[in-house]
Formats: structure tokens, sequence, C-alpha cells
């Protein structure tokens, strides 16, 4: 991802309305980005664009994602939410 792109997508995942979305999603940019395939990344990319009230439902898993690859992502998101590094 361009450094550019990478920062845009760190100001969206970190000037979030709820305190927590903006938390995890903060931190898994930090940790685990960097390890994702280039298709998770685009999914990541596209949840930080949801509204929190549109991510939040999904990261928590009150709600189901029918997108593979934001599946997976999502999986992730909560993994490290339950298990921080």
């Amino acid at each position: 991802m361009h450094h550019d792109d990478l920062n845009r997508l760190r100001w969206r995942c970190t000037r979030r309305a709820f305190l927590e979305l903006d938390l995890l999603l903060g931190e898994f940019l930090d940790q685990r980005f960097n390890g994702l395939t280039e298709e998770q990344a685009r999914a990541f990319a596209v949840l930080a664009d949801l509204d929190d009230h549109e991510l939040w439902p999904l990261v928590n898993g009150s709600q189901t994602c029918d997108d593979p690859q934001q599946a997976a992502v999502l999986a992730m998101l909560r993994e490290s939410r339950e298990n921080p590094a």
C-alpha cells in the first residue's frame, strides 16, 4: 500500500466516533495490517470506510458479514479485541 494511502487509512481508523473502534482499528493497523494479504488489506480498508453504527455490529458479532474477505478480517479484529497484544 502506498504511503499516502496508508496515512489516509490510519486517519480513518483513528478518528472514529466510537472510542473502542478507534483503539481497536488503530492497534490492528499498527500490529497486524502488514501481515494481511492484499485482499485482506482491501477488505480492511472497506471496513474502515463504514460508519461506526454499521461497523460496530460486525465487529462485535451481532451482525454477520456476507463477504468472505471482510468476514476473515472481522474475525481477526474480534480475536485482537479478545487477546490484545
